[in-house]
């Protein structure tokens, strides 16, 4: 009960080399000329003249200062049906709440969730639909769920064969890879595809990947609109929060590092102000810094350690904020007396790693300079495979 309790909680997805240089550069702003799929609606909008459109979009697809759906009802596209992710189309759920089918307020569009009971679209869904279009901003994650819903979506489109647009975005985290990748008896809804926990690609990329691999046993009809001027090699600061508890560049660059605290009983700042910006326990030895996470509704909903005093670490002040570490896990793992007070769900852990070896490293007492050079070969491989379906330069 315990560990599907952590499961609805705090799934996120919604529900991580180069140098210092690169680590450094500015924000992306408009000046640099980085324009995404949707920003380019004299591409895309000619392939849904005429087509009854499904879409695939939360509150990131943005094109200029609208929504998506807005845009294209504004220009005239005959939108039929809207999808919503994990956090809801507008949002506004916080990680782990169940999505309701209904009806957007503003658009008059019917709404289908596609997290909650329902993950993958139904042929009655697809039914009737000329075409559907994936918009979302992702963060680079293997457990960012923004990624199994495209999974699911490929597959439907695949099965009912109904054509995949995807209107690409840059990856914040998309200038490195690192992380254990997973392995099949790990298959979950954290961890739909065989890839790091951060794999260096955009959600185009990632489509392209899934299908040209043979992931889903059959193909789709797949077209992406590229992001113009961008490289995998640039700082990405994202214009809107993707869920709730990212709410700014410091906390998308420590979301995969510290994800793995989900299933503990320590906090990473659900409930507060800086969520995924810092880390602490109800032990007073855990670090000087101090906060209280309190239920916030659509955000953190009875998160951990809720109005209990948390000691611990305070990241907001990182300067690079560092790619994907295991370091502020070992170090909170060390620091309780034994690993039943730390770690309340094993399974969660294991599926956010997509392993089990991690936490029997671990166990082992193995350095995080030795756990690391254990994912070596596998992730030479995957960057083997991952070459064939860049759409932009890389990072290396």
């Amino acid at each position: 009960m315990k560990t599907f309790r952590f499961f609805i909680l705090f799934t996120l997805f919604l529900t991580t080399i180069i140098g210092c240089q690169a680590q450094n550069r500015g924000p992306v702003s408009a000046d640099t000329g980085i324009l995404t799929g949707a920003d380019q609606p004299e591409v895309y909008l000619p392939l849904l003249k005429g087509k009854k459109v499904g879409l695939v979009v939360n509150h990131t697809a943005i094109t200029g200062t609208q929504l998506l759906p807005d845009f294209l009802k504004e220009q005239g596209v005959d939108v039929q049906k809207i999808f919503a992710p994990e956090h809801g189309f507008r949002g506004e759920a916080a990680a782990g709440e169940i999505i309701k089918d209904g009806k957007d307020q503003k658009t008059g569009i019917q709404v289908f969730s596609l997290y909650g009971d329902v993950k993958k679209p139904t042929r009655e869904h697809l039914n009737g639909l000329d075409i559907l279009v994936f918009d979302m901003q992702d963060v680079g994650c293997r457990f960012y769920t923004y990624l199994s819903t495209l999974y699911y979506c490929i597959e439907a489109c695949a099965e009912y064969n109904v054509p995949l647009l995807v209107l690409d975005r840059p990856n914040p985290n998309g200038d490195y890879i690192a992380g254990p990748v997973r392995k099949h008896d790990f298959i979950s809804f954290v961890g739909m595809v065989p890839v790091p926990i951060v794999h260096g690609c955009t959600l185009g990329e990632m489509a392209l990947m899934i299908n040209g691999e043979g992931w889903l046993g059959l193909k789709a009809d797949i077209d992406v609109i590229k992001v113009k001027n961008y490289s995998h090699a640039d700082r990405y600061e994202l214009p809107v929060r993707p869920s709730p508890n990212l709410p700014n560049y410091t906390a998308v660059r420590l979301y995969p590092s510290l994800c793995f605290f989900e299933a503990t009983s320590a906090s990473i700042g659900r409930g507060t102000d800086f969520p995924f910006q810092v880390i602490g326990g109800t032990l007073s030895h855990l670090g000087d810094f101090t906060f209280t996470p309190v239920n916030i509704p659509g955000v953190a909903v009875n998160p951990i350690n809720m109005s209990q005093k948390c000691y611990g670490v305070d990241l907001r002040d990182l300067d690079p904020v560092p790619h994907f570490t295991l370091k502020y896990f070992l170090d909170f793992y060390n620091k309780y007396p034994a690993e039943k007070d730390f770690l309340t769900s094993e399974r969660w852990l294991n599926l956010l790693a997509g392993t089990n070896t991690l936490i029997e490293d671990i166990r082992a007492g193995k350095s995080e300079k030795e756990i690391v050079a254990s994912w070596e070969q596998e992730i030479s491989a995957y960057k083997s495979v991952r070459k064939k379906y860049l759409l932009y330069p890389d990072f290396e």
